[in-house]
Order: structure tokens, then C-alpha cells, then sequence
């Protein structure tokens, strides 16, 4: 190995091994790391709000109020989620009635047209039924420990969230002049520029997102309605929080509805009904909704949207996927301002006018 090729693996070697070991730790730091990172981002969301109040009260009154109101709107999605998937709920023995006749035609289906036979498919029952017996014997304490612990972390984490995001809103002030005084004289101006683009970015992207939910629900929910889904709020309000996640989302959110809606009635009409509602809406979300509400504030070429949304799924999950674009925007005005960057903020965005 000549020296060119050694003085180029050196420098690659390290910075894998040093990618490797910063997401492993991002990883591993999910519940310090996930909830504060969230409530970073909604409470740069909340600044405007909280800068409004403060013309009536003071900091503190404002950063509270703002908090309570935040949350206040997040029980009331969570309310309105409950009824409707009680709903859902209460409907399980009409779905597993209307469903058994299709099920046996499926099954019909795969006896003419494969090498399955009924003696297959009752072995392989009898055979999960045996496992999840001895399975659920052996480990049925350890399951309801799982799921107590699993509800405990997320609503900690939930509350927990509240409260940095009204000690980050009280106290913005203090942490934008500890950043400032980290910089030199002829550098802070530069630095409140970044500091100021970084919150604009957060805002416009989560402030046109929270509206593009709203009115993505109401649509999705008159075409569901109309198309005779049963429990259409309910699916349309998770279809439209997906659209949180770029790409994957509506996918998922359209899979969703299509399940739901057929497994109540069990008619293709209502498959042709979801999948036009779900073509018009995201068509109309793509080329009306999106450029006129969100726009182009968070610059980031599609290619690395994807990789963001991957690299975040397999670090903190669905919660990593959420935040992938926001912190990714902010990462990328960053780039865009410090010149030894710029290169990477340069391949981040979709500005295309110095390719050749």
C-alpha cells in the first residue's frame, strides 16, 4: 500500500468508527436524549406563541401558559384516538364475522392454486397453538412486566417532555447568550443569524405540518365517510399524523385504511372508495397543500430525506423518523453558514444551479 492510499483509509477508517460509535451512543441515549431532542424542536414551535402571551404577562406566566396549551392539544388527540379505537374495539366480533367467510375463500383460494393442503395448515396451528401455550405459561408474568414498564417509560417520557419544553421556553434567553458567549466578538452576529434561521426553519416546518394535519384529517375524513368506512375519524386521524413521517406515511396510513375499512365490512366498494379518497387527498396534499403550507423551508434533497428517515428509524424509532427532517433542516443551515461546511450544506440541499 503506497502512502496516497494510506493517507486516505486513515482518515475514512476514522470517521466510520467514529460514525459507528456516535450512533450507537445516540442509540443507547434514546431516554435522556429522545425526549429532550422533542422537546427542542416544539419548543422552538411554541416561540412565537410564548412571545405573543408576553405582552400581557412575563416569561414565566407565558412559557407555562404556552406549555399548558400545548398539552392541553395533545390529550385531546389522544381523547379522540381512545373513542375511537374503543370503537373499534366494540366492533372486533362483527369485523371477525364479516371476515370469516373471506378468510375461507382465501383459504380455498390457496388449496386449488398451491401445494398447501387443509392437513398443512391445521398441523402448523396445532403446532403455534402448542408454542404460544408454553410460551405464554412460562413468560406471562414477565409480559405484564414488559407492558407496565413500557406504559410507565412513555407517559414519564410524555410529561417529562412538557416540562423541559417550559424550562427551554422560560429560560431561551439564557441559553441563546450562553451559545453567543462561546463566540467571539466578530463572530456573534454571524452565530444570532444561525441561532435566529435555525428556530425559523423548526417553526415554518412544524407550524405548517400541525395545519397540514388538520385539514389532511377533515378531508380524509369526509372521503372515508362517504366511502362507508366505519371508524373513519379514527383512521383518518392516524393517516394524518403519518404524513409526520415523509414518504413512509401516507403509505402506511393508506395500508391502514384499506385493513381497517375492509376488515369492518368486508366490501370491495370500500376498497375503491379508500384508495380514490387517498389518491385525491395525497394528490392534492403534493401539489396544493404542501408547496402553498409547508413550502421549501426545510431545504433537503429526497435522497438524504430517505436516509435521514432510515438512520432515524433504526436510532430511536418512529420517534427518530419524526425528527429526522426537522434536526436534519437545522443541521443543514449550519452547514450552509460555516465556511469550511458549506460543502456538505451544499450536498444537502436541493439547490442544483452549480452542478454541471
Amino acid at each position: 500500500m503506497n502512502k496516497a492510499h494510506k493517507t486516505l483509509l486513515f482518515p475514512l477508517v476514522a470517521l466510520l468508527v467514529g460514525a459507528y460509535f456516535l450512533f450507537s451512543g445516540l442509540a443507547d441515549a434514546k431516554g435522556f436524549l429522545a425526549p429532550l431532542v422533542t422537546a427542542i424542536i416544539l419548543a422552538l414551535l411554541l416561540i412565537p406563541l410564548g412571545n405573543l402571551i408576553e405582552k400581557k404577562l412575563n416569561r414565566t406566566f407565558s412559557s407555562l401558559l404556552s406549555t399548558i396549551l400545548l398539552f392541553l392539544f395533545s390529550i385531546g388527540v389522544f381523547v379522540l384516538l381512545s373513542f375511537q379505537i374503543k370503537s373499534f374495539v366494540d366492533d372486533w366480533g362483527k369485523i371477525k364475522e364479516t371476515m370469516a367467510p373471506k378468510i375461507e375463500q382465501l383459504q380455498n383460494y390457496a388449496y386449488e392454486h398451491t401445494a398447501l393442503s387443509s392437513k398443512d395448515l391445521e398441523s402448523y396451528k396445532e403446532k403455534n397453538d402448542i408454542q404460544s401455550m408454553l410460551t405464554s405459561s412460562g413468560n406471562s408474568g414477565e409480559k405484564a412486566f414488559n407492558f407496565i414498564n413500557s406504559v410507565t417509560s412513555f407517559i414519564s417520557n410524555y410529561l417529562l417532555t412538557f416540562i423541559y419544553i417550559f424550562f427551554l421556553l422560560n429560560y431561551r434567553k439564557r441559553f441563546k447568550t450562553f451559545i453567543l458567549k462561546l463566540f467571539s466578538n466578530q463572530r456573534k452576529k454571524e452565530v444570532k443569524q444561525i441561532i435566529n434561521e435555525t428556530a425559523r426553519v423548526a417553526q415554518f416546518y412544524l407550524r405548517g405540518k400541525l395545519i397540514l394535519i388538520v385539514i389532511l384529517s377533515i378531508l380524509y375524513s369526509i372521503g372515508l365517510g362517504v366511502s362507508g368506512v366505519s371508524n373513519f375519524i379514527l383512521i383518518a386521524v392516524i393517516a394524518s399524523f403519518l404524513t409526520l413521517i415523509p414518504f413512509i406515511g401516507n403509505i402506511i396510513g393508506m395500508g391502514l385504511a384499506l385493513v381497517f375499512g375492509y376488515l369492518t365490512q368486508g366490501e370491495t366498494s370500500i376498497l375503491i372508495g379508500v384508495i380514490l379518497t387517498f389518491t385525491i387527498v395525497q394528490f392534492i396534499e403534493s401539489y396544493v397543500l404542501e408547496p402553498f403550507i409547508v413550502g421549501d423551508k426545510v431545504d433537503i434533497h429526497p435522497f438524504f430525506v430517505i436516509l435521514a428517515i432510515i438512520l432515524g428509524n433504526m436510532i430511536w424509532g418512529v420517534m427518530g423518523m419524526i425528527l429526522a427532517i426537522p434536526v436534519l433542516g437545522i443541521i443543514n443551515v449550519i452547514f450552509n453558514h460555516v465556511p469550511s461546511l458549506k460543502p456538505f450544506g451544499f450536498l444537502l440541499s436541493t439547490d442544483n444551479s452549480d452542478e454541471d
